[in-house]
């Protein structure tokens, strides 16, 4: 545990490991409490494409937590910086919130449900048959089919919620395109998050609950990774995986626990 608090850099997830739906997780204020304490950088990366760092920010004040914008990182943004890099002034057909929206309008690419260069799919309340229908039909006639995230489901307080990697299926399996997912456990996302950091990946470890996003994204990455068991692995799904965690913590106080 030493070797863990002794990192410069910290890439956090949300979802799980901060926060459950509303509920703020054991452990969190006194985790938020000490990066500032001991002055290590740190980064609140999530998968979820729905809220902007700015909406982030006012969740974790509401739930106790100040800490400022430039603290947050989002698939949304990663995908909007993925677009503009494969197709400066592109367009986009979305299917997705206005986390996901806005950061693509910030990075100069465009809203398009005609002929557009790109179909992007985030988290979304407005998913409907007709928005897959329109999607369908404008990958099969070119658009490139974006993910902001794999992720199949999401943590909310009354259980789970249909993710991107769910609502992005039908699509996949009406076209026969394989979308590309631009958020963990890309380490496209992974590059990102060390880069506004300022920290490289001996220097930082990656925490977050779900196995088959934030471990191996951090394995991939080859960044010290820490599960914690507030989210959705427990000590008995971490046997589905042919690799493991550096550590594991029952939640993310442990480790400035003496």
């Amino acid at each position: 545990m030493q070797e863990l608090r002794a990192k410069k850099g910290f890439i956090c997830d949300m979802d799980g490991v901060i926060y459950h739906g509303n509920r703020l997780l054991p452990g969190a204020k006194e985790f938020v409490a000490w990066l500032k304490k001991e002055d290590k950088r740190f980064l609140f990366l999530t998968n979820s494409s729905e809220r902007s760092p700015r909406e982030l920010q006012q969740k974790l004040a509401r739930l106790g937590i100040e800490v400022a914008p430039e603290h947050f990182y989002t698939s949304a943004l990663a995908t909007a910086s993925f677009l503009a890099s494969q197709k400066p002034n592109g367009s986009a057909y979305v299917i997705g919130e206005a986390g996901l929206t806005n950061a693509l309008d910030d990075a100069g690419i465009s809203m398009n449900d005609v002929n557009p260069d790109f179909v992007v799919v985030g988290e979304a309340r407005s998913y409907s048959m007709d928005t897959v229908q329109r999607a369908v039909n404008l990958v099969l006639t070119g658009a490139k089919l974006i993910g902001t995230n794999p992720d199949l489901t999401g943590p909310i307080e009354q259980g789970v919620v249909p993710a991107t990697g769910a609502l992005i299926a039908p699509i996949e399996l009406a076209t026969g395109s394989k979308a590309y997912f631009v958020g963990k456990p890309n380490p496209l996302i992974m590059r990102h998050g060390l880069r506004r950091l300022g920290c490289n990946r001996e220097e930082t470890a990656i925490i977050g609950d779900r196995m088959d996003t934030d471990i191996v994204a951090g394995i991939e990455s080859e960044i010290d990774t820490v599960l914690v068991l507030t989210g959705v692995t427990t000590t008995e799904g971490m046997k589905r995986f042919a690799y493991a965690p550096h550590y594991v913590l029952e939640n993310v106080g442990k480790i400035v626990e003496e």
